[in-house]
C-alpha cells in the first residue's frame, strides 16, 4: 500500500473479487506502518532538504531503501510458503512491487503497478496544492478529531474529483486506521526511502515479468505522464487509463478495477503454463 497506509487500507470489496475470481489475497502492512515492526523513535532527516538532494540527483540519506522494502514484501512471502504470487502495489507500494519484479523475477508471475511511477522526477511533480496538502505539518496525535480532519482533507485533495468519497464515512476510516496505529515518523522515513530512489528508469527495464500499469487521469499527486512513463519503460507493459481517477481508490471503481487485475494475472498465468 501507499506512504503511510496500512494493510486496512485494502478495500474488501476489492479484495474480495480477488478471491472470488480464484486468488489469493495477502495484505500486509509496510515496515514502518501500522502494526510492522518500526525503525525507531529518532527524528528523520529533514524532508525538505532530502527533496532538494533527490532533484538534484544527490545522494539522500534514509534508514532503509525500497529495495528493504521489497526485500521485507519477499520475507512475508518466505514465512507463508508462497513460491512466487502476482504482485499489485498502489503509489508507494507500486514502488516497491517494481523493485519486487526487478530484484526476485523467480518469485513474481505478474505486476501490477497502479499510480506510481518511474521516479524520473520531472514527471513526478504533483501539482501545487496536492504538494502543500501532503507537506502540511499534521497535528499533535493526541488530537484525535483535529488529526482525523487534517487526514481527510489530505484525501479529499488528492481523491477523484469524478468519485468524491462520501465524507463522514471517510472520516470513519480514518478514525479506525489511527486507532489501529500511527506514526508519521514512520510515514516520513517511508518519504525518505521514496526520495532516496531516485530515477528508477534503468531498473525499470531490466523487469520482464507481464506488467499491467493503471493510472488516474486526474491525478493530482502522481500525475499520468509518470504512469505512462512507467509503462513505456517495462518491456511488453499494458497501461490503462481510468478517467476521473485521481490519488485513490474510490468505491466506485473496485469492481471494474478488480476486474482488470484478475484479466491481467489469468493472463500472465496462460503465458507461463
Amino acid at each position: 500500500m501507499g506512504l503511510g497506509m496500512q494493510l486496512t487500507s485494502w478495500p474488501d470489496v476489492f479484495c474480495q473479487a480477488l478471491v472470488s475470481a480464484g486468488f489469493r489475497v495477502v495484505r500486509f502492512d509496510n515496515r514502518d506502518s501500522g502494526l510492522s515492526a518500526h525503525a525507531g523513535d529518532a527524528a528523520p532527516a529533514s524532508v525538505p532538504l532530502a527533496a532538494m538532494r533527490s532533484f538534484f540527483g544527490l545522494p539522500v540519506s534514509c534508514p532503509y531503501t525500497l529495495q528493504d522494502m521489497a526485500q521485507d514484501a519477499v520475507a512475508v512471502m518466505d514465512e507463508l510458503h508462497i513460491i512466487r504470487a502476482h504482485v499489485l502495489g498502489v503509489s508507494m507500494g507500486g514502488m516497491i512491487a517494481q523493485e519486487m519484479a526487478a530484484h526476485f523475477p523467480q518469485r513474481v508471475w505478474s505486476l501490477t503497478s497502479v499510480m506510481s511511477s518511474s521516479g524520473k522526477r520531472s514527471l513526478s511533480r504533483p501539482r501545487l496544492k496536492a504538494a502543500l496538502a501532503l507537506l502540511r505539518p499534521p497535528p499533535d496525535p493526541g488530537q484525535t478529531a483535529a488529526l482525523v480532519e487534517h487526514l481527510a482533507k489530505l484525501f479529499e485533495v488528492i481523491g477523484s474529483p469524478d468519485y468524491p468519497q462520501n465524507p463522514a464515512a471517510l472520516r470513519q476510516r480514518i478514525g479506525q486506521g489511527i486507532a489501529r496505529a500511527y506514526s508519521p515518523a514512520g510515514t516520513t522515513r517511508q518519504l525518505l526511502a521514496i526520495l532516496a530512489s531516485g530515477d528508477r528508469r534503468a531498473l525499470l527495464k531490466t523487469i520482464t515479468a507481464p506488467t499491467l500499469v493503471i493510472h488516474g487521469d486526474a491525478d493530482p499527486l502522481i500525475p499520468l505522464s509518470s504512469g505512462k512513463d512507467t509503462a513505456q519503460q517495462i518491456a511488453g507493459a499494458r497501461l490503462e487509463v481510468i478517467p476521473g481517477m485521481g490519488h485513490d481508490l474510490p468505491d466506485a471503481l473496485l469492481t471494474p478495477l478488480a476486474a482488470l487485475v484478475i484479466a491481467h494475472c489469468s493472463s500472465a498465468l496462460s503465458l507461463a503454463a
